[in-house]
């Protein structure tokens, strides 16, 4: 049965996260829903990267199998049925085994902050009007790309088997008139952005110290960060996989 690859993107407000939830409004639950209203039968979507309720996407995945071949033309349809808040960006045939998370081989966040008010992009962004260090910001940022285990940074509750992840970039930018966060990684863990951000700026506000920052991230302890950065301000900007995935049209 052919697989497709189905990219799209998203504004999290008002989702409570990517993957479907019992008794909650989720991305994978509308563009079910969309298959569903359209084609008159049933989708079945695996995700290749959770994002957290508000949390947003440039760029997500999931695939499915379709045996009557997928009409490219009814990409325009299932955009007409989804909420605004919701694109279908592509569908593109792969391989047959091709799995949305497992093969992905990097994921890459931009976590958004602005500290003069904006009204334009408040459900995007972080407001925070307070006078941020930017070069501890950087120094943290260079300890992350140097660390290995990030047992502290992940949320409890978690069904994962190891707590590694190999960072390639870390760094604080500017774009759009913001300070942002660019992280990008092979896997990450739950909460784990909001959890590396909302810590950092503590260190940049200088309510927690260099050293101790750097002591958090030899800690095992689970969920021992600062979680409070708000969801709106994080983006999933980008799911990269092997090019011969794909199918050539």
């Amino acid at each position: 049965m052919p697989r497709y690859f189905l990219e799209l993107s998203y504004k999290g407000e008002g989702y409570s996260g990517f993957q479907v939830q019992q008794n909650a409004v989720t991305i994978q639950a509308e563009v079910e829903k969309a298959f569903r209203i359209f084609f008159r039968k049933e989708v079945e979507l695996t995700g290749s990267s959770r994002t957290d309720a508000g949390v947003h996407a440039l760029q997500n995945y999931f695939h499915f199998d379709w045996n009557d071949g997928f009409p490219q033309a009814s990409v325009y349809n299932l955009n007409a049925i989804l909420p605004p808040a919701i694109v279908i960006k592509s569908v593109k045939e792969v391989k047959p085994d091709a799995h949305s998370r497992f093969h992905a081989t990097a994921r890459e966040y931009k976590y958004f902050i602005y500290d003069k008010k904006n009204p334009f992009i408040d459900d995007r962004a972080w407001y925070l009007p307070y006078t941020l260090d930017e070069s501890l910001l950087n120094d943290c940022a260079q300890l992350v790309k140097n660390n290995l285990d990030f047992s502290a940074f992940s949320k409890r509750n978690t069904q994962v088997k190891t707590f590694q992840c190999s960072i390639a970039v870390s760094e604080w930018i500017k774009e759009d008139g913001c300070l942002v966060y660019h992280v990008q990684a092979n896997r990450f863990l739950r909460g784990m952005v909001r959890g590396l951000v909302g810590t950092m700026v503590r260190v940049a506000r200088g309510t927690m110290t260099f050293e101790a920052f750097e002591t958090l991230l030899t800690q095992k302890a689970l969920a021992a960060a600062d979680f409070s950065a708000p969801a709106k301000g994080l983006f999933l900007v980008r799911v990269n996989y092997p090019e011969q995935l794909f199918l050539k049209p």
